[in-house]
């Protein structure tokens, strides 16, 4: 707080001052036995103002120090420190307020975040048991595809595909909090990632009947293989989505002085130029989602720009309607495994 801004505080003190002169002087005028001189009064009024101003500076100087512990602009207060140094009786109920606030926003907090570790531990409990009767469900499938026709057989894998998917999808968005506990940065080939990702979404390019090609030589990548192989599962799994029958999938791999990329193109039917800026939010399924016979939970990109980041990569993407859609990975050089190399 300012000398100005203290002093428009205090005009309740400095008009009571100003009155009491101006009836100092009334009373003094008024009585016949006092005789003072125009002068006299002048230097009493000066004397007094020259006292009042002194007395108002040093309780400024005073409360300074407590108004600093307050100012929030200059130094924001950790909400775990409790305010101290009170010593007026105004200063030690405006701490004890504080600190009773600060107290009750830790319980809560402290309720929060145990709700939440109880939450999270539901659901990796929950995906883990689900993916056991997934697995029971595939089994029995596989072993009944001979009594089945074709068509029932592919729609019910499909759909058993989709639900895996989908688990997978709740899996990882419980743990982007925790993802400094649960990554292991090792030296990975991008080919065998993608040829992973590619070789579980198999059925989904045969039921379709989409092209894939792989283009530029195979590149190395400092990353978390686990991670990575969601964040890419997302964008071909998007692809193939919304990729016409007999249409076309590329993945190129480039190097430059600043990073590996890897592209991502289809000969889908694009993004709407008003989406394109919006499809890393999270639930947003914009245009295509809404139209689209497969149901979208505007969860996929989300988790993958989000694992992108938290991984130190950059996830971007460009599009033309009804021409197709390029996804970029980035994966920029770490200064030291750069001079390594």
């Amino acid at each position: 707080m300012t000398f100005w801004k203290y002093l428009k505080d205090q005009r309740i003190v400095l008009f009571g001052w100003f009155f009491l002169i101006g009836l100092t002087c009334l009373v003094v005028w008024l009585s016949p036995d006092t005789r003072l001189s125009f002068s006299t009064i002048s230097y009493l009024i000066i004397l007094e103002l020259l006292c009042l101003i002194a007395l108002l500076v040093t309780d400024f100087l005073l409360k300074r120090r407590w108004w600093q512990k307050l100012d929030l602009s200059k130094q924001p207060a950790p909400l775990e420190e409790y305010l101290k140094g009170a010593a007026k009786t105004e200063e030690i109920l405006t701490q004890e307020y504080v600190n009773s606030l600060l107290n009750e926003h830790q319980k809560v907090m402290e309720k929060i975040i145990d709700n939440q570790q109880e939450h999270k531990e539901y659901i990796d409990s929950w995906v883990h048991e689900i993916k056991v009767p997934l697995a029971a469900l595939k089994l029995l499938l596989d072993s009944a595809e001979d009594d089945l026709s074709e068509d029932i057989y592919s729609l019910a894998e499909n759909e058993l595909a989709k639900m895996d998917e989908y688990v997978e999808q709740v899996l990882y968005y419980s743990r982007l909090d925790s993802f400094s506990k649960d990554y292991l940065i090792q030296e990975y080939s991008l080919k065998q990632v993608v040829q992973s990702v590619i070789k579980s979404q198999a059925y989904s390019f045969i039921q379709k009947n989409l092209r894939f090609s792989l283009e530029g030589e195979d590149q190395k990548v400092l990353t978390d293989g686990k991670w990575l192989e969601f964040i890419f599962r997302q964008l071909i799994s998007n692809a193939v989505k919304y990729t016409p029958s007999r249409g076309k999938i590329t993945v190129v791999f480039s190097r430059n002085k600043e990073g590996i990329s890897l592209e991502l193109k289809d000969s889908g039917i694009g993004i709407p130029a008003k989406d394109i800026n919006r499809i890393f939010d999270k639930g947003f399924t914009g245009e295509n989602g809404r139209q689209s016979a497969q149901h979208s939970t505007g969860l996929g990109l989300y988790l993958a720009k989000q694992l992108a980041d938290k991984l130190g990569l950059e996830l971007s993407a460009e599009s033309v309607e009804q021409e197709g859609t390029t996804m970029l990975l980035f994966f920029p050089f770490i200064n030291y495994y750069d001079e390594i190399r």
